[in-house]
């Protein structure tokens, strides 16, 4: 079984928490592609592509950077479509968002979320946190569909 190459999916509406996120990803010597939206309309149309029924990105391995604060729907709603589509429900989920109530974490993990990360304001422990996550994105496989 070949390994495909990981492509990421990144939403996130602040540009400089996405250019500080992709820096962190490419500091941490990941070099995977990276597709960046801006609101969840976008990051859906393409996650589930022209048809809308995630079959065309089902054969690629995708991993989602997930921010939950978007300006036209909850990251929650990208969460749940993601994970309930036969042809995206593998595909790892991080959460990456400045909510820290543990009410919408454990919806998260309920939902599906892989891993859930708090964006302190703190852009030193924020860098911290995206360059641990770009380690573990340069060791992770992520399953294949069939």
């Amino acid at each position: 079984m070949n390994a495909k190459p990981v492509s990421i999916v990144m939403v996130e509406d602040d540009e400089g928490h996405a250019r500080l996120i992709e820096r962190n990803i490419r500091r941490a010597g990941v070099n995977n592609e990276i597709f960046a939206f801006k609101d969840g309309t976008s990051a859906l149309a393409y996650l589930l592509g022209a048809d809308g029924t995630g079959a065309e990105n089902g054969a690629r391995s995708l991993l989602i950077l997930l921010d939950l604060n978007l300006p036209d729907m909850t990251g929650v709603d990208i969460l749940a479509k993601v994970k309930s589509n036969a042809h995206l429900k593998r595909s790892p989920v991080i959460v990456l968002t400045t909510t820290d109530d543990q009410r919408e974490i454990k919806r998260c993990y309920d939902l599906g979320a892989n891993v859930y990360i708090t964006k302190p304001v703190n852009y030193e422990s924020f860098a911290n946190a995206i360059q641990q996550l770009g380690l573990f994105l340069s060791v992770m496989q992520v399953p294949a569909t069939e």
